[in-house]
């Protein structure tokens, strides 16, 4: 299966205004970045992915994407989450290709679990889905075609998007993976980040020089 990830971005100015409590403006655009490159360094590292497309007009996000060997459009990135990945979907529908769209603020990502997801895809049409750690979330979904199930994020999308599978005909793939389930937006997500077990993230070690 020839599958490509696809990383919707935000711009990073007003990121991740949950966390305000715990961060500063700046270093929540400074988080939000490194975050990213976190899930960017690991999708390089996959050995099961094509390649990787990006879907931002942050100046920031797109060095980062160039760095790390990605592609990057600009159609939907306006859009919100949802209309960014429709976006994606259609730039790589028109290419024949698979789609694994997963945010840039799950930062315990790694290749290995990248791997995984693809490893799990069945021949289209199929539809694979890692859940949020709280199976509110969709934090990873696979889908071959990158059409084959309509998709709209947010903050309780995955049983719906389960659902939506169904009503397309297709039964749904879950995988459940710690590091992709493990997304930043509120101060419980952020204190959960900081209880696990340690991993060596960019995103860790730039916690911790925040002092927390």
């Amino acid at each position: 299966m020839n599958v490509w990830a696809a990383v919707p971005v935000k711009v990073f100015t007003g990121a991740k205004q949950r966390l305000a409590a715990m961060l500063t403006p700046a270093q929540r655009e400074i988080l939000a970045a490194t975050m990213l490159e976190d899930v960017l360094a690991a999708l390089a590292g996959a050995r099961r992915l094509a390649g990787i497309l990006v879907n931002t007009v942050e100046p920031r996000a797109v060095a980062l994407a160039q760095r790390y060997g990605a592609h990057v459009v600009t159609d939907g990135a306006r859009d919100g989450h949802t209309g960014a990945v429709l976006g994606l979907a259609r730039a790589l529908a028109a290419e024949g290709r698979a789609m694994l769209t997963l945010p840039g603020d799950i930062p315990r990502v790694t290749a290995a679990e990248i791997d995984a997801v693809v490893a799990s895809g069945l021949p289209a049409p199929s539809f694979t889905i890692v859940p949020a750690h709280d199976e509110l979330g969709s934090n990873a979904v696979l889908c071959a075609p990158p059409g084959a199930v309509p998709l709209r994020f947010g903050d309780d999308s995955y049983f719906p998007h389960l659902a939506a599978a169904r009503r397309c005909g297709i039964a749904p793939t879950i995988v459940r993976l710690p590091g992709i389930a493990m997304d930043i937006d509120h101060p419980a997500d952020l204190r959960m980040f900081l209880r696990a077990p340690r991993l060596p993230t960019r995103t860790l070690a730039l916690l911790e020089a925040f002092g927390l």
